[in-house]
């Protein structure tokens, strides 16, 4: 029997999802939410998409919330991700920070974290670059399954395709085509479920030096990316960083942040 997905059902889900998670889903991608949907229907072996709703509004954990956010969002990330941000980071950033600071202690926050990547990068190149400045890691997603992904540490070749020789034979162990990280590297990271959209929880992230949100906004509309970079903005301490993806720009979303450019990378200050 064919599933259909009606106008009425899927301004439902739609509404569900953006009053949860704050992500839009236009007229347009109907037919793709359906069609992502589809295969968790089929697994819990449900009739229509009505059901799916009613499971999704009432599962009594929230966990098909985590599994409706997989559906409708792209996890892809890896090592060593947009470089230049990195380079600036420890170049530039991380030095400024510490001087005004007069510590060595860094409180960095990778919102979003999907798999890992980005914040185990962070690790390994405070380790090599900086070793003299002890940073807290925090990372975190509202997806359950990429963050038990992460805390795992194991990675397949595309993930650790850009990762230099010398990261890749100190911190990986490679088993046939994987490559696991070492404890050291993920013990550092502190991960969590957050969802960006939550005013009570995103208050509990307080006090951050630095944050990469990169990526992320994209998946907004343009009310719901004021709220998360609002949000964002309140967890950094005065003079705290926030670094968005290359492509991302908050010029239309906010002017609370001071923007800079250092080697072509933007970097958003709060002042």
């Amino acid at each position: 029997m064919e599933i259909v997905l009606q106008d009425e059902t899927f301004k439902q889900l739609r509404d569900f999802i953006y009053e949860k998670v704050g992500i839009f889903i236009p007229d347009t991608k109907k037919y793709f939410l359906a069609n992502k949907l589809l295969t968790r229907i089929r697994d819990e072996n449900l009739r229509s998409f009505e059901d799916y709703l009613y499971l999704v509004k009432y599962s009594a954990n929230g966990s098909e919330l985590s599994r409706l956010y997989d559906s409708i969002t792209t996890n892809e990330t890896f090592f060593f991700r947009e470089p230049q941000q990195f380079d600036v980071l420890f170049n530039f950033v991380l030095p400024e920070i510490t001087g005004m600071k007069k510590t060595k202690k860094i409180k960095l926050w990778s919102a979003a974290c999907s798999t890992g990547e980005e914040a185990y990068t962070i690790v390994m190149m405070c380790a090599e670059k900086k070793p003299d400045i002890r940073m807290d890691v925090f990372a975190s997603d509202i997806s359950d399954a990429v963050l038990a992904s992460a805390m795992k540490g194991v990675y397949n070749s595309y993930s650790v395709r850009n990762v230099p020789e010398l990261y890749l034979k100190k911190y990986f162990r490679s088993h046939d085509q994987n490559y696991e990280l070492d404890a050291s590297v993920k013990n550092a990271v502190k991960f969590m479920s957050i969802n960006l959209t939550d005013e009570k929880i995103m208050k509990s992230m307080c006090d951050m030096d630095v944050i990469f949100c990169r990526n992320v906004l994209i998946y907004f509309d343009d009310k719901a990316k004021q709220k998360v970079v609002s949000l964002l903005y309140d967890s950094l301490r005065p003079g705290g960083v926030l670094f968005t993806g290359s492509t991302e720009s908050l010029h239309n979303i906010t002017r609370a942040f001071k923007p800079t450019i250092t080697n072509k990378v933007i970097v958003y200050r709060r002042t």
